[in-house]
Order: structure tokens, then sequence, then C-alpha cells
């Protein structure tokens, strides 16, 4: 078995029309198995022409690109692919239990299997009571757990969700990555697009940011928020020390009797602390302090902040 889920080679796709727009650009990019791998970047940063690319429902203008170690144009490996598009589109005159059963009516499988898995998903994304209610009178969040539902109803190894938690409430949201959670403990993978980064850091294994088309990092995302800062704070401190500490420091801030240092590097805090006890001052803590993905994604993309709904994406 392959150990990559996903792999692309200089993948690339060109919109025609006018001057023609590259909506993605040489893409790069290894997705292990058995991983949640969030791919992030703002609107029109080609996440969605990306998975269209993947699941093959568009053609790429160069590159070539595989998913489960088999071209992205084999139509055997649709069977072991789920899809949960941002938009999706619902039957609303069909009630729960119905709606999964049409799909696993087009993946072939037996009666008696659809009816044990309809019954499993249920469980899976907590629907079982609403089984009988009619898809028009669920709410956003219980749409989103029956689409993803859905998108598991084959039994796939890879499953693509395109922002499955843009838009709902801390519940929702919270109800959604426990159900990411244990479709990834059961072996398989997912690869999600979401503008909800606080959501992303607590999920992922690996990370890709996206902007303009470029894949512009990627990896394993601890390494990536590895601790790169150290907060010390003392008292007793002043004139000379803070001047010469202050040249050592990346930054220095007075709260009440206390004086706090940003340390840039983990290897000058025992340098500053030294330099703290040999003015005479008195050492209060030190705390290292791990980057948070909202900044780092900031500052790969090169902004100062961050606003998804300034632009739609194609």
């Amino acid at each position: 078995m392959t150990s990559l889920a996903i792999k692309t080679e200089n993948l690339t796709k060109v919109y025609r029309g006018g001057r023609g727009t590259k909506a993605l650009d040489n893409l790069n990019l290894e997705v292990p198995v058995n991983q949640i791998y969030g791919f992030l970047g703002p609107n029109a940063a080609g996440k969605t022409t990306t998975i269209k690319l993947l699941l093959n429902l568009i053609a790429p203008t160069s590159g070539r690109a595989w998913v489960l170690g088999k071209e992205v144009s084999e139509t055997d490996v649709r069977k072991d692919l789920g899809f949960l598009p941002e938009n999706p589109y619902f039957y609303e005159d069909l009630s729960a239990e119905e709606f999964l059963d049409f799909f696993g009516k087009i993946f072939h499988i037996p009666r008696r299997d659809r009816v044990n898995k309809v019954e499993q998903l249920l469980t899976l994304v907590g629907l079982t009571e609403e089984r009988k209610q009619i898809l028009r009178r669920f709410s956003r969040g219980m749409l989103q757990r029956i689409g993803i539902a859905q998108a598991l109803i084959n039994d796939p190894k890879l499953i693509f969700l395109d922002e499955p938690i843009t838009g709902l409430d801390p519940m929702g949201r919270k109800e959604i990555r426990n159900i990411i959670s244990k479709v990834r403990a059961e072996g398989k993978t997912i690869f999600f697009c979401s503008h909800v980064l606080h959501d992303v850091e607590l999920m992922c294994d690996h990370i890709g940011i996206l902007c303009e088309g470029r894949l512009i990092t990627t990896g394993k995302l601890d390494e990536l928020l590895a601790t790169k800062e150290v907060e010390i704070s003392a008292e007793g401190l002043r004139g000379e020390a803070l001047a010469k500490l202050e040249g050592r420091v990346k930054k220095l801030r007075k709260e009440e009797n206390r004086i706090i240092f940003d340390v840039e590097e983990e290897a000058l805090a025992d340098e500053v602390v030294g330099l703290i006890k040999h003015y005479g001052g008195k050492r209060l803590s030190i705390v290292p302090k791990k980057e948070s993905l909202e900044d780092f994604f900031l500052k790969a993309i090169g902004r100062e902040e961050y606003k998804p709904d300034e632009r739609r994406e194609k």
C-alpha cells in the first residue's frame, strides 16, 4: 500500500478566457495516509480547484496527480473516495435515512449492507433520532453532519471536505471536529479546506498553505508551530540594566512592577536570565511561547490581517 494518499507533480490549471487565469501554478503536494491534512489559503487561492483536479472533475492544463497510488483519471479509484463540497445540494424532501440509502444505491451496495451502513453512519454523526425527519427541516449543522455521512457511505479510504466547518456555531464546529477525528481513527485520510484556523490547529497533523495558486509552505503542524519565543518576566531592573537587555531581546515592556522580555530565540533565554541576575534583578517566570496557526498563516501569506470573505474562490 502506498504511503501517500495524494501526490501531485507540477499540477497547473489555467482557466481560459480573456488573458487566462492561472488558478493553480505547479503544485507539488504530498499527503501521507491516515492523516488529517488541512489545506489553507485566502479566497481565490486555488483550494477548490485543487480538489476538483484531484477528483478528476476538471482536467489540468499541465502536470499530473495521483490519489491512493493511482492516476486521478483511473475510474476504479473513485470507489475509494468520499467528497463533501462547500455548497452541497440536498434532496430536501428525503428523510435522513432515505438520503443515505439513495447514495448507497449509487454505489451498488447490497440492501442488507446498506441498511447496516446507514445505521452506522447515523450513529456516527449523531442523527439517529432524526432519521425520519426530512432534510428541509434540518439546521445547517445537521445538514453538514448528514453531508459527511453521505461522503462516507462507500467506506472510502480518502475523504475530501471543502469548508465543512464554516458558518457553524461553536457547538456545531465541535461536533464536526469530533466526527472527523473518529473517521481518522478508523484509518482514513481526510483532506479538507477550511477558513476556521482555530479548528484546523486543533485537528490537523499536516497543513499546506496555498496563495495565488502556489503552495508556499507545507509540513507537520507541530513542527511548523514549534516554540520559537520565550517570555521572561523580572523585577528590580532599571537604567543601564534595561538598556543592556533591550539590545538582546525582541521586545521589552513594563507591566506594573514587572518588566516583560520577549526573547526571539530559545537559545538566548539563558543569556537574558544571566544578565538579569548580573544586574541584581529577580527573575519571576520563563514561559515558552508557541506561535498560533493564525499568526503563522498571516506571515506565510504576507498579510497583517485576514478577511476570509473578501473574495470568492474559483
